[in-house]
């Protein structure tokens, strides 16, 4: 874990630091950060919850957006596409985000999340807008 990346998701998000949801790296390529499995977070037969792990997707793709912007701006999420693959009931969850594309108007980026073993659990594709600061 990385303690500066991690108060720097839960600062901007605070429903990241309710989720107890960890940086691990962040640069302007990719952002990775974890969750962790527990029994409040289940649905049915101990599974972790997909509005866990679509949060976490969001999470990491919304932070990866913020690092690709202007001085000065900022983003907003409008549209995202999660398919879920596998369910998880114990352990952790990893988010990598990973920048597609970098435009003026919106950023582009697909989020894998993976479990302990390494296997992908969730895609997401996302698109974010970029909302111009001071009146642009």
């Amino acid at each position: 874990m990385d303690d500066r990346v991690t108060a720097m998701i839960r600062d901007a998000m605070p429903l990241a630091a309710l989720l107890a949801f960890e940086g691990v790296a962040a640069g302007p390529e990719a952002v990775v950060v974890r969750g962790t499995w527990a029994e409040e977070r289940c649905t049915a037969a101990g599974v972790l919850h997909g509005g866990y792990l679509m949060t976490l997707a969001d999470s990491a793709a919304a932070t990866l957006a913020y690092l690709n912007v202007p001085t000065g701006a900022t983003t907003a999420t409008i549209e995202a596409k999660t398919n879920f693959l596998a369910a998880v009931r114990e352990g952790s969850v990893t988010a990598r985000a990973e920048l597609v594309h970098a435009g003026r108007r919106t950023i582009v980026i697909q989020v894998d999340v993976t479990d302990d073993a390494g296997r992908l659990v969730t895609r997401t594709l996302q698109t974010q807008a970029v909302i111009e600061g001071n009146g642009g």
